[in-house]
């Protein structure tokens, strides 16, 4: 099958409209190639992508996908009107029927990061990000009280980036310790996360994933040797299971899809809101 090009496009940064279209194509088998044009605020910069977008359909002998979320119907009719590819207006399927529905108008807002500095969300957000990088990798036992979670695990099975994206999207205050050859020798949890046993998550790894993964920052050594790999994750889930701690295998499984287990097992209020 030809390769499709996608646009998102949008007036603000144009991540709500890249979620939501990857969201819909991920029901297809089909590769496409994305590009995002955020910021596109008035007429002259439509009528500029408009003659992008035709000129790739004219290129690749296939008219391109753009999905929108555009707010200025100026821009919004231009891109309508003048646009060669397959246009998805995904604010105007949603927008008028929700009018409709509660009986008030849409303001017709530009983007979801307007008045940040006077929203408490967002102070939130900033206060978990600088809380997570913190105590990341075991950096600080300082204030884990005040943790929402903390992700326990072998070195390289996602720790990091899920408690980063826990900060990002959710306010989530997550810290990440590693388990280590002397916590195994020991065969307990380490003594500064029994007091918060029950806000640990663990991770996990196939182990033959995560010596490929070492390899690439390590080669060639014992750390990313795949018998010490076996040994690492063996005795990393029979700690969790002793201790009595829900985990799940990072392997096959996105960053969304591990935050989204780890706040309704440990912060299902977070769902809500």
């Amino acid at each position: 099958m030809t390769q499709h090009t996608v646009y998102f496009v949008s007036d603000g940064t144009g991540i709500t409209a890249e979620t939501f279209g990857n969201s819909i194509l991920a029901q297809f088998s089909v590769k496409a190639r994305h590009v995002r044009r955020p910021f596109v605020d008035n007429a002259e910069k439509a009528h500029q992508l408009v003659k992008e977008i035709n000129e790739t359909g004219v290129r690749e002998g296939q008219r391109p996908v753009v999905f929108a979320t555009l707010v200025n119907r100026e821009v919004l009719n231009v891109v309508r009107q003048h646009c060669e590819g397959l246009v998805l207006d995904m604010f105007g399927t949603f927008i008028a029927p929700l009018e409709d529905e509660f009986r008030v108008k849409s303001n017709h807002r530009v983007g979801r990061f307007s008045d940040v500095a006077k929203s408490q969300e967002y102070h939130d957000r900033i206060e978990a990000i600088n809380f997570s990088l913190a105590h990341d990798d075991g950096q600080s036992a300082r204030n884990l009280d005040s943790a929402d979670v903390i992700l326990v695990g072998v070195s390289r099975c996602g720790k990091t980036p899920t408690s980063l994206y826990l900060a990002m999207q959710h306010g989530i205050k997550a810290a990440n310790y590693p388990l280590i050859p002397e916590d195994f020798d020991r065969g307990a949890l380490p003594s500064l996360l029994v007091p918060h046993r029950k806000k640990c998550f663990g991770l996990t790894i196939d182990p033959e994933r995560l010596a490929q993964v070492r390899n690439e920052r390590r080669p060639g050594s014992k750390y990313a040797d795949l018998m010490n790999c076996h040994y690492e994750v063996r005795e990393a889930e029979t700690m969790m299971k002793k201790a009595g701690i829900s985990w799940l295998s990072s392997t096959h499984k996105s960053i969304e899809e591990i935050a989204t287990t780890i706040l309704r097992d440990i912060r299902p209020d977070r769902l809500m809101y």
